[in-house]
């Protein structure tokens, strides 16, 4: 019984380390634009507001952050841009983050979509946590899927789980392929 412990444990671990290497920015030859991109990925993962239905991504040229993504809230677009402008070294945010439409409609979709997804063989694992690999993007029923996956078949099959949703129009798959290196 120890001895499953043990290899459980390691597993886990083995897991958490590959998840923080796989969300940590690319390093390039500038030390400072990539504690930036640290500091800016820590800060908008961080946001109270952003969750599953949130997408956000950003670019860095020099002393400017631009800010992509879409929100479901207008408060989390705004803090995204405020925190961000408090990192040493940012001296302009561009802030393109769209906020959602109101919309009971695709709250209903994004709310079918995440529980299809969760029943999807083994896909809850990408659900789970504070800031989950996979986001569910509704606008005007169109549904759009984010993140990282640690398979192509994995990605299917949230494919096919977000198109068995009723009332969705399309689905955009955008998922990435986690790199094992």
């Amino acid at each position: 019984m120890k001895r499953i412990t043990n290899k459980m444990m390691a597993f886990a671990v083995a897991l958490f380390l590959a998840s923080t290497a796989m969300a940590a920015p690319v390093k390039d030859n500038n030390d400072d634009t990539f504690q930036t991109a640290k500091e800016v990925r820590k800060k908008l993962v961080t946001l109270p507001y952003y969750g599953v239905f949130d997408n956000l991504a950003y670019k860095i040229d020099g002393d400017t952050v631009t800010l992509y993504g879409q929100v479901t809230r207008p408060i989390t677009r705004k803090d995204a841009a405020k925190r961000v402008a408090k990192i040493e070294g940012v001296e302009r945010v561009v802030n393109n983050i769209e906020v959602l439409p109101l919309s009971r409609f695709d709250d209903e979709i994004r709310i079918r979509t995440y529980r299809s997804i969760q029943r999807t063989a083994g896909l809850y694992r990408y659900l789970l946590g504070a800031n989950p690999s996979i986001h569910i993007v509704v606008k005007n029923g169109n549904v759009t899927l984010e993140g990282v996956v640690s398979t192509k078949g994995d990605s299917n099959l949230a494919n096919i789980a977000a198109r068995n949703v009723s009332g969705v129009f399309s689905v955009t798959n955008n998922l990435q392929i986690e790199r094992n290196s």
